[in-house]
């Protein structure tokens, strides 16, 4: 069984103290140990981030760029060895593995353009011979906290951008399925990433806790559960600190009476069982606009959920793997439990399910809830499983105040044909990313990712231009160099043209 290391300074150390089992959520078994980060250890890695921040933030952006493109180029070299150690840990498929390393790519090629973001503003001439422009300048020392779903994206969302803005990046990863953030992190060492501009600690709530309460650290990244985000953004800014904290989600899909329902069909299968539910993205509740649109999609889910492919992560063919741990099954098997003491029907029960040669992995099939209201639990909490909830409404205006009373405001979709319905929709719905018969409007790299509500604890969404301002400071400079032949009396009043 390997051990998982730190990188700190450009090398890789160990903790001598506590450690973590990683597993293979496919065979149930533990494959890794992954040191949890002591604060000495924390500490190492904030020393060596300050040692290499002067020198970092007055590289050339257009160098720092250069790093980024040779680490595109490497991450693509390797997308087969990153998705399989993303398969082997988390469980999601091949496939699913290899589309979120190019969705984080995606956020390499943005900073590439770091010249270009970087760009201050210059007015000349704002008074009598003075001119006034202002730079975005780096904050110094920032972290970053990822979760286990995605354990490639989200962390290039963030350090690739934080790293061209001029900043030193000290990544936690998710503990469970460390292994291919290690190996990316590695790779932008390659490239040519000076060291100690990027480290990698693991650990648990002891390295989030160091993180937050270190002086040197001005500010925050977080995407996981709402609980443990706004608990980062409260601790944190009452230190001063800049905090962005994706918290949960319970997304919605309203279905309209002109939908195309094949397609939507098609769409909410993705949507709603890939990579087993466990996306801040899934979609986990359709809303059909009258009965015979529920009737009728329904009729149509009934067949594919039951056709899901299945098995180990790493086979090819599949729609879904396994969940990421034993205790994640065990809990979306309760809120299954819990949807049918509330009184939903439960039309596809997916648990149970075993895939042969794979008994003790952990798998959950697909399950499919009609009649769903919003008292019960199930509908108001987020499953992050493989379990989609049919709630049924007479109008739009009816779904639409669904979703706005929901604490959750994160993504959101609509079918139909309708362009007045989506207009509507698009501007009175009250959650920060909406699709319109796209399932998982998870924005393009140039744009920022962020909800809404108690999906998002901060002012500033993650990666795009919300990211570059998020993580630079802006200065601004007024300056005069006045006449060598003129001499001007002093002025007691508020300065103006």
């Amino acid at each position: 069984m390997s051990l998982i290391q730190h990188l700190i300074n450009g090398e890789l150390v160990n903790d001598s103290g506590r450690s973590a089992d990683v597993y293979n959520p496919s065979t149930g078994q533990v494959i890794h140990q992954v040191p949890l980060a002591s604060r000495e250890t924390i500490q190492q890695a904030i020393d060596a981030a300050k040692a290499a921040f002067p020198a970092w933030r007055n590289t050339p952006p257009a160098k720092r760029a250069q790093v980024m493109f040779r680490f595109k180029q490497l991450l693509e070299q390797n997308e087969g060895r990153i998705s399989q150690l993303i398969s082997e840990e988390h469980g999601k498929t091949l496939e699913d593995a290899a589309g979120e390393l190019k969705r984080g790519i995606e956020n390499v090629e943005y900073a590439c353009s770091a010249p270009e973001i970087l760009k201050g503003e210059y007015s000349r001439n704002v008074g009598p011979n003075i001119d006034a422009w202002s730079d975005f300048q780096p904050l110094g020392v920032v972290a970053g906290i990822t979760p286990f779903n995605f354990p490639a994206m989200v962390p290039l969302w963030m350090y690739p951008l934080a790293i061209v803005c001029g900043n030193c990046f000290i990544l936690k990863p998710s503990e469970r399925d460390p292994s291919s953030t290690l190996l990316i992190a590695q790779l932008l060492q390659e490239a040519g990433l000076p060291k100690g501009v990027l480290s990698v600690v693991h650990g648990d709530k002891g390295a989030v806790d160091a993180l937050i309460e270190a002086p040197e650290v001005k500010a925050l990244s977080f995407v996981g559960s709402t609980p443990i985000a706004e608990y980062i953004y409260s601790e944190a800014t009452k230190r001063g600190k800049r905090v962005q904290a994706l918290g949960g989600a319970k997304n919605h899909a309203v279905l309209m009476p002109d939908a195309d329902l094949d397609n939507a069909v098609s769409a909410l299968m993705g949507a709603a069982y890939g990579s087993c539910g466990e996306r801040c993205m899934a979609i986990s509740v359709a809303v059909c606009v009258g009965d015979q649109v529920a009737d009728a999609l329904i009729a149509k889910l009934v067949p594919q959920v039951k056709a899901l492919k299945i098995g180990a992560g790493t086979s090819c063919g599949l729609d879904m793997g396994p969940l990421v741990t034993g205790q994640a099954r065990d809990k979306v098997s309760g809120y299954i439990e819990d949807g049918v003491s509330s009184g939903a029907t439960l039309v596809v029960d997916g648990r149970g399910l075993s895939v042969a040669g794979h008994e003790q992995g952990f798998f959950l099939g697909g399950s499919l809830f009609d009649h769903v209201t919003p008292e019960m639990r199930i509908y108001k909490e987020e499953i992050f499983g493989p379990v989609l909830c049919v709630v049924r409404v007479d109008s739009l205006e009816a779904a639409m105040q669904l979703i706005n009373d929901h604490e959750y405001g994160n993504g959101t979709c609509i079918f139909t044909r309708d362009g007045e319905a989506a207009r509507l929709f698009c501007d009175e719905i009250e959650v920060g990313m909406v699709g319109v018969n796209v399932p998982l409007p998870v924005p393009v790299a140039y744009h920022s990712f962020g909800g809404w509500k108690r999906s998002l604890f901060g002012d500033l969404h993650a990666y795009g231009p919300d990211g570059v301002r998020f993580y630079t400071r802006r200065k601004a400079i007024t300056q005069r160099w006045p006449q060598r032949a003129s001499h001007e009396a002093s002025q007691f009043a508020f300065p103006s043209l």
